[in-house]
């Protein structure tokens, strides 16, 4: 989302709701980071950071991820995963909050390794985001945000996923523009006061590339069409209540809906395709990626981290 200036001041609307959203974001993380240990279940922690969301106030601007060594983002566990976490695992964890529509997107990566093997990448995609942040203010080009993120990267011998970026936040909208890149693409277009993006640098050891697996858990219905079955239609309806924002099926199965009745209605809103499918994101060459992220809003003089 990027509003224009007026003058002199920028009116955000939404303003206290997004920073609202951005502090329980940040409790959260910090939550998930206590509770992510080795043996722990992947489906437990996400139900218990998504609890914990919505005690603190908030509401799910999308389901709860945690991508495991090569798999850069979008995994997310389902109700029947057995997965746990294993020591040497380089845990990805990234969460979204909304309150009242406005959004707030945080990601942290996790060293499960007992002699912090992890360490040195976990460090450039963290540095990486801070130099980005500090690069962020009226008239900043687009593509020096994205060298300020490659040249962090690569100064520790590793390569910036560059398929992957930041993005623009708004009201239900979780990736809108501008986007943000990871590396230097050239790009002339200036940011303004008043811009509300996630910066999302990765680093990867691998190919610094990633594509779509199969078996996605991620979707968003991005369409209508008459839908006559009874339990695709029952199923649609619960989704409805998601306002728009992605889910996933632990989030139904919440609502009372059998996992075996989720998948159908699933598979036949796919095939009418209404539905938008965000499948976990390997590393090409499998290699392992780190992962940081905070949600700003443009200032006057530079930027406000709502997430920190």
């Amino acid at each position: 989302m990027a509003q224009k200036p007026d003058k002199n001041t920028v009116k955000i609307e939404g303003l206290e709701n997004y920073r609202k959203a951005g502090k329980i974001a940040a409790q959260a993380i910090e939550y998930g980071r206590s509770i992510i240990k080795i043996g722990a279940s992947l489906y437990e922690v996400c139900d218990k950071i998504e609890s914990k969301i919505i005690s603190l106030g908030g509401k799910l601007a999308f389901p709860t991820q945690t991508s495991l060594n090569e798999v850069a983002a979008h995994y997310c566990s389902t109700p029947d995963d057995k997965t746990v976490f294993k020591e040497n695992d380089l845990v990805k964890l990234d969460l979204g909050v909304h309150v009242d529509g406005y959004v707030a997107d945080t990601a942290i990566s996790i060293d499960l390794s007992k002699d912090k093997r992890h360490e040195k990448i976990i460090k450039a995609s963290e540095e990486a985001l801070a130099n980005a942040i500090k690069t962020v203010k009226p008239g900043t080009k687009i593509g020096e945000i994205g060298k300020a993120i490659q040249d962090s990267i690569t100064k520790y011998g590793y390569a910036p996923v560059r398929n992957l970026g930041g993005h623009g936040v708004g009201r239900f909208i979780v990736h809108g523009p501008p986007s943000i890149p990871n590396i230097d693409t050239g790009d002339k277009e200036e940011i303004e006061e008043g811009m509300i993006f996630a910066i999302e640098p990765f680093a990867s050891a691998g190919a610094g590339v990633i594509y779509e697996r199969e078996n996605a858990n991620v979707f968003m219905v991005i369409g209508r069409k008459g839908v006559r079955n009874m339990i695709t239609r029952r199923v649609l309806a619960e989704i409805d209540k998601f306002e728009g924002l992605p889910f996933t099926e632990r989030w139904l199965v919440r609502k009372g809906v059998s996992l075996p009745k989720i998948n159908y209605a699933l598979r036949e809103l796919d095939n009418l395709g209404i539905l938008r499918k965000f499948p976990p994101l390997p590393d090409k060459n499998k290699g392992l990626v780190s992962q940081a992220e905070h949600t700003v809003i443009v200032t006057k003089g530079g930027c406000e981290v709502i997430t920190k």
